[in-house]
């Protein structure tokens, strides 16, 4: 479970002075269930679920995940999370093999638990054929899936997409949909970030709409559309954060 409480950042700008990219945002994510963070870029998403994920401190405010705080107990968190995001590059000089292996280690796996858990998830994401290929000599398609296979070597409670389709070709999206799907299916909390609408409609139990590091709206999409009186939900997230943006 993740449990945001009012969690904030402010980052200092050169230009601009104190910028507030999060302000006072809260939500609760649920095991078996998946939460969309929708917003447009530079809503505060990446910035709320690198918070979630340890990578960067609040500057106020906390949150639990999987049971321990962030603030407080981040080694423990990360322990229990996985962070998926097309952001994150492979080292091009090891193979998948060396990629997963690092990750594993890096998370206190060793010897038969490693191997076995790594032969599982190349069945599972049929990584076989490249398992030996240098990731700088690998498909977008095939690095997408050493990034799935690292991110789930240590089979996290926790699971945090950020913009995981950003960039990618139909059949490697396809492939992390997939992937999302199968995370909620095996009982994990799941939340991504996007701004893509269609996602957002495939994947969601829950939407928090976001704007200028707000938290503007949420619930199922059921209860958005019932709140609104619109059934689209494009509409609805222009009828949420105003015509302006």
């Amino acid at each position: 479970m993740i449990e945001a409480k009012n969690l904030r950042k402010v980052f200092k700008d050169k230009k601009r002075g104190l910028v507030e990219a999060v302000a006072g945002v809260s939500f609760t994510s649920n095991p078996g269930q998946i939460y969309a963070l929708l917003g447009a870029n530079g809503a505060g998403k990446t910035t709320t679920l690198r918070m979630l994920a340890t990578i960067l401190t609040p500057t106020s405010g906390t949150a639990i995940v999987a049971g321990s705080d962030i603030v407080r107990e981040p080694d423990e968190v990360r322990r229990k999370v996985g962070f998926l995001s097309t952001a994150t590059a492979l080292y091009g000089r090891l193979t998948a093999n060396e990629m997963v292996d690092y990750f594993g280690r890096l998370n206190g796996m060793d010897g038969q638990i490693l191997r076995a858990r790594k032969q599982e998830l190349f069945a599972m994401l049929q990584m076989q054929d490249f398992a030996d290929r240098r990731c700088d000599k690998l498909s977008t398609g095939m690095k997408q899936k050493v990034s799935i296979a690292r991110t789930l070597i240590h089979d996290p409670q926790v699971m945090i997409f950020d913009e995981p389709t950003l960039g990618l070709d139909v059949m490697a999206a396809r492939t992390i949909v997939q992937f999302i799907r199968q995370c909620r299916d095996r009982g994990k909390t799941v939340i991504f970030s996007t701004h893509i609408m269609s996602e957002v409609e495939k994947l969601s139990d829950r939407v928090g709409i976001i704007h200028e590091g707000r938290l503007m709206a949420e619930g199922t999409l059921a209860e958005l559309r019932q709140r609104t009186g619109i059934a689209d939900l494009e509409e609805i997230f222009v009828h949420t954060v105003g015509e302006e943006a």
